[in-house]
């Protein structure tokens, strides 16, 4: 069975080369272009892992983060960053502080992305 992914994104390009080039590792993945509706759809969907942009319009990434992993249905579901924010405080923030799985910054490459998309499986195992 597939492994479904759900990736919050509001740059539509981005949302959409970053299904194209999972869908070739053989996951199942369904994007969300706007935050407010995102834990919507993470609910409906009931993903196995969620890459979450930060930076976007109306809602920013960490409010729709706090929002899922205060569901005790998602809490252990395994949420990648992806963001343009670089800087290693950031970084340490989202891992240590916020305790995202992994965080993936912009522009990133596509071994890159398909490498920590996997990691996010092994990580428990």
């Amino acid at each position: 069975m597939k492994k479904k992914i759900i990736v919050i994104e509001d740059e539509q390009d981005i949302a959409e080369l970053v299904k194209l080039v999972l869908e070739t590792e053989d996951f199942e993945v369904e994007t969300v272009l706007d935050a407010p509706t995102a834990y919507d759809r993470v609910k409906a969907y009931k993903p196995d892992a969620i890459l979450l942009d930060l930076s976007m319009p109306k809602m920013n990434g960490w409010e729709v983060f706090k929002m899922i992993r205060s569901d005790t249905e998602f809490a252990s579901v395994p949420i990648a960053i992806l963001t343009a924010k670089t800087q290693a405080f950031d970084e340490m923030v989202g891992l240590h502080v916020m305790k995202a799985d992994a965080y993936i910054t912009k522009p990133f490459g596509k071994q890159e992305l398909i490498d920590r998309t996997h990691e996010l499986f092994t990580k428990g195992s």
